[in-house]
């Protein structure tokens, strides 16, 4: 399995990049991912779709589909690109520390 390292952080990763192991998530660790995927600085916007995504994941076991992702963050799907420029399944969920989404976000 692949590793992610950047400075002290080193966590095992799939083929795309997303961690192997959610619990190991931090906002360290999220940062860091934001940079692979093109995102210089997480702001609050950022920080909410990733909740959003965390606590979801945590709750249902799943990344919730993009439609609920935008009504229940109240941004629109063009923002979610602006934010995460490679979209919310590879960008957001992996910033998020979730699994490779299958089909939903």
């Amino acid at each position: 399995m692949p590793m992610f390292e950047a400075g002290d952080i080193s966590v095992e990763v799939d083929e795309d990049g997303f961690i192997q192991d959610p619990d190991l998530w931090n906002e360290q660790l999220a940062n860091a991912l934001a940079l692979t995927e093109g995102v210089e600085t997480m702001g609050d916007e950022h920080w909410k779709l990733v909740k959003y995504l965390r606590d979801y994941y945590l709750q249902f076991g799943i990344a919730p589909m993009v439609r609920k992702l935008c009504k229940e963050t109240g941004l629109p799907l063009k923002r979610v690109y602006e934010l995460f420029p490679s979209g919310p399944a590879k960008g957001a969920c992996k910033v998020a520390g979730l699994p490779k989404p299958t089909g939903c976000v």
